[in-house]
């Protein structure tokens, strides 16, 4: 038992650093946010290889560190660790990884994106705001959660994911 959190604290860790590492290089500013598909292929790896649990606090650490080190706004916290949380359920009720990649979709691009609405409010932002936001998160997730599915099935032919 202790092994197997040992595991996914370690895959945790290294998650959450190559997700920070990442987004210093691949991000695309648009707005009030930044859109960063990487968070969405890592949290698909996340809901996979560790679950919804130790996913929610990669997402969150992340989240934290990138607005700390300013690669970030707070419109990363709802989406990501929404999305995570939902594909990490899903790939736990299911086990298919595409299953897995829609929850973050769903999870973040939906979800995600409409409970950006009271951070809008919040922030004493202009609700238009969330018209860029929400098609933003909803691209962003799709590209990154694409990507982590073709990896993960990648992974899957080889046996590794065992």
């Amino acid at each position: 038992m202790k092994d197997n959190q040992t595991r996914k604290l370690t895959l945790t860790a290294i998650m959450t650093a190559i997700n920070v590492v990442l987004s210093q290089i691949i991000y695309v500013p648009i707005g009030p946010i930044k859109a960063f598909p990487v968070q969405h292929f890592i949290n698909v790896l996340s809901a996979v290889l560790v679950g919804p649990w130790y996913g929610l606090a990669q997402a969150f650490l992340t989240s934290v560190i990138r607005l700390m080190f300013g690669t970030a706004t707070p419109f990363a916290f709802p989406g990501s660790m929404i999305g995570v949380l939902l594909a990490g359920f899903l790939y736990q009720r299911y086990r298919k990884i595409g299953i897995a990649a829609i929850g973050e979709v769903i999870g973040t691009g939906i979800i995600g994106s409409l409970a950006t609405i009271p951070l809008i409010y919040m922030l004493n932002l202009d609700i238009s705001k969330f018209y860029v936001i929400a098609p933003l998160f909803l691209a962003s997730t799709l590209v990154g959660s694409i990507i982590a599915y073709i990896l993960l099935l990648a992974l899957n032919r080889r046996n590794l994911l065992k």
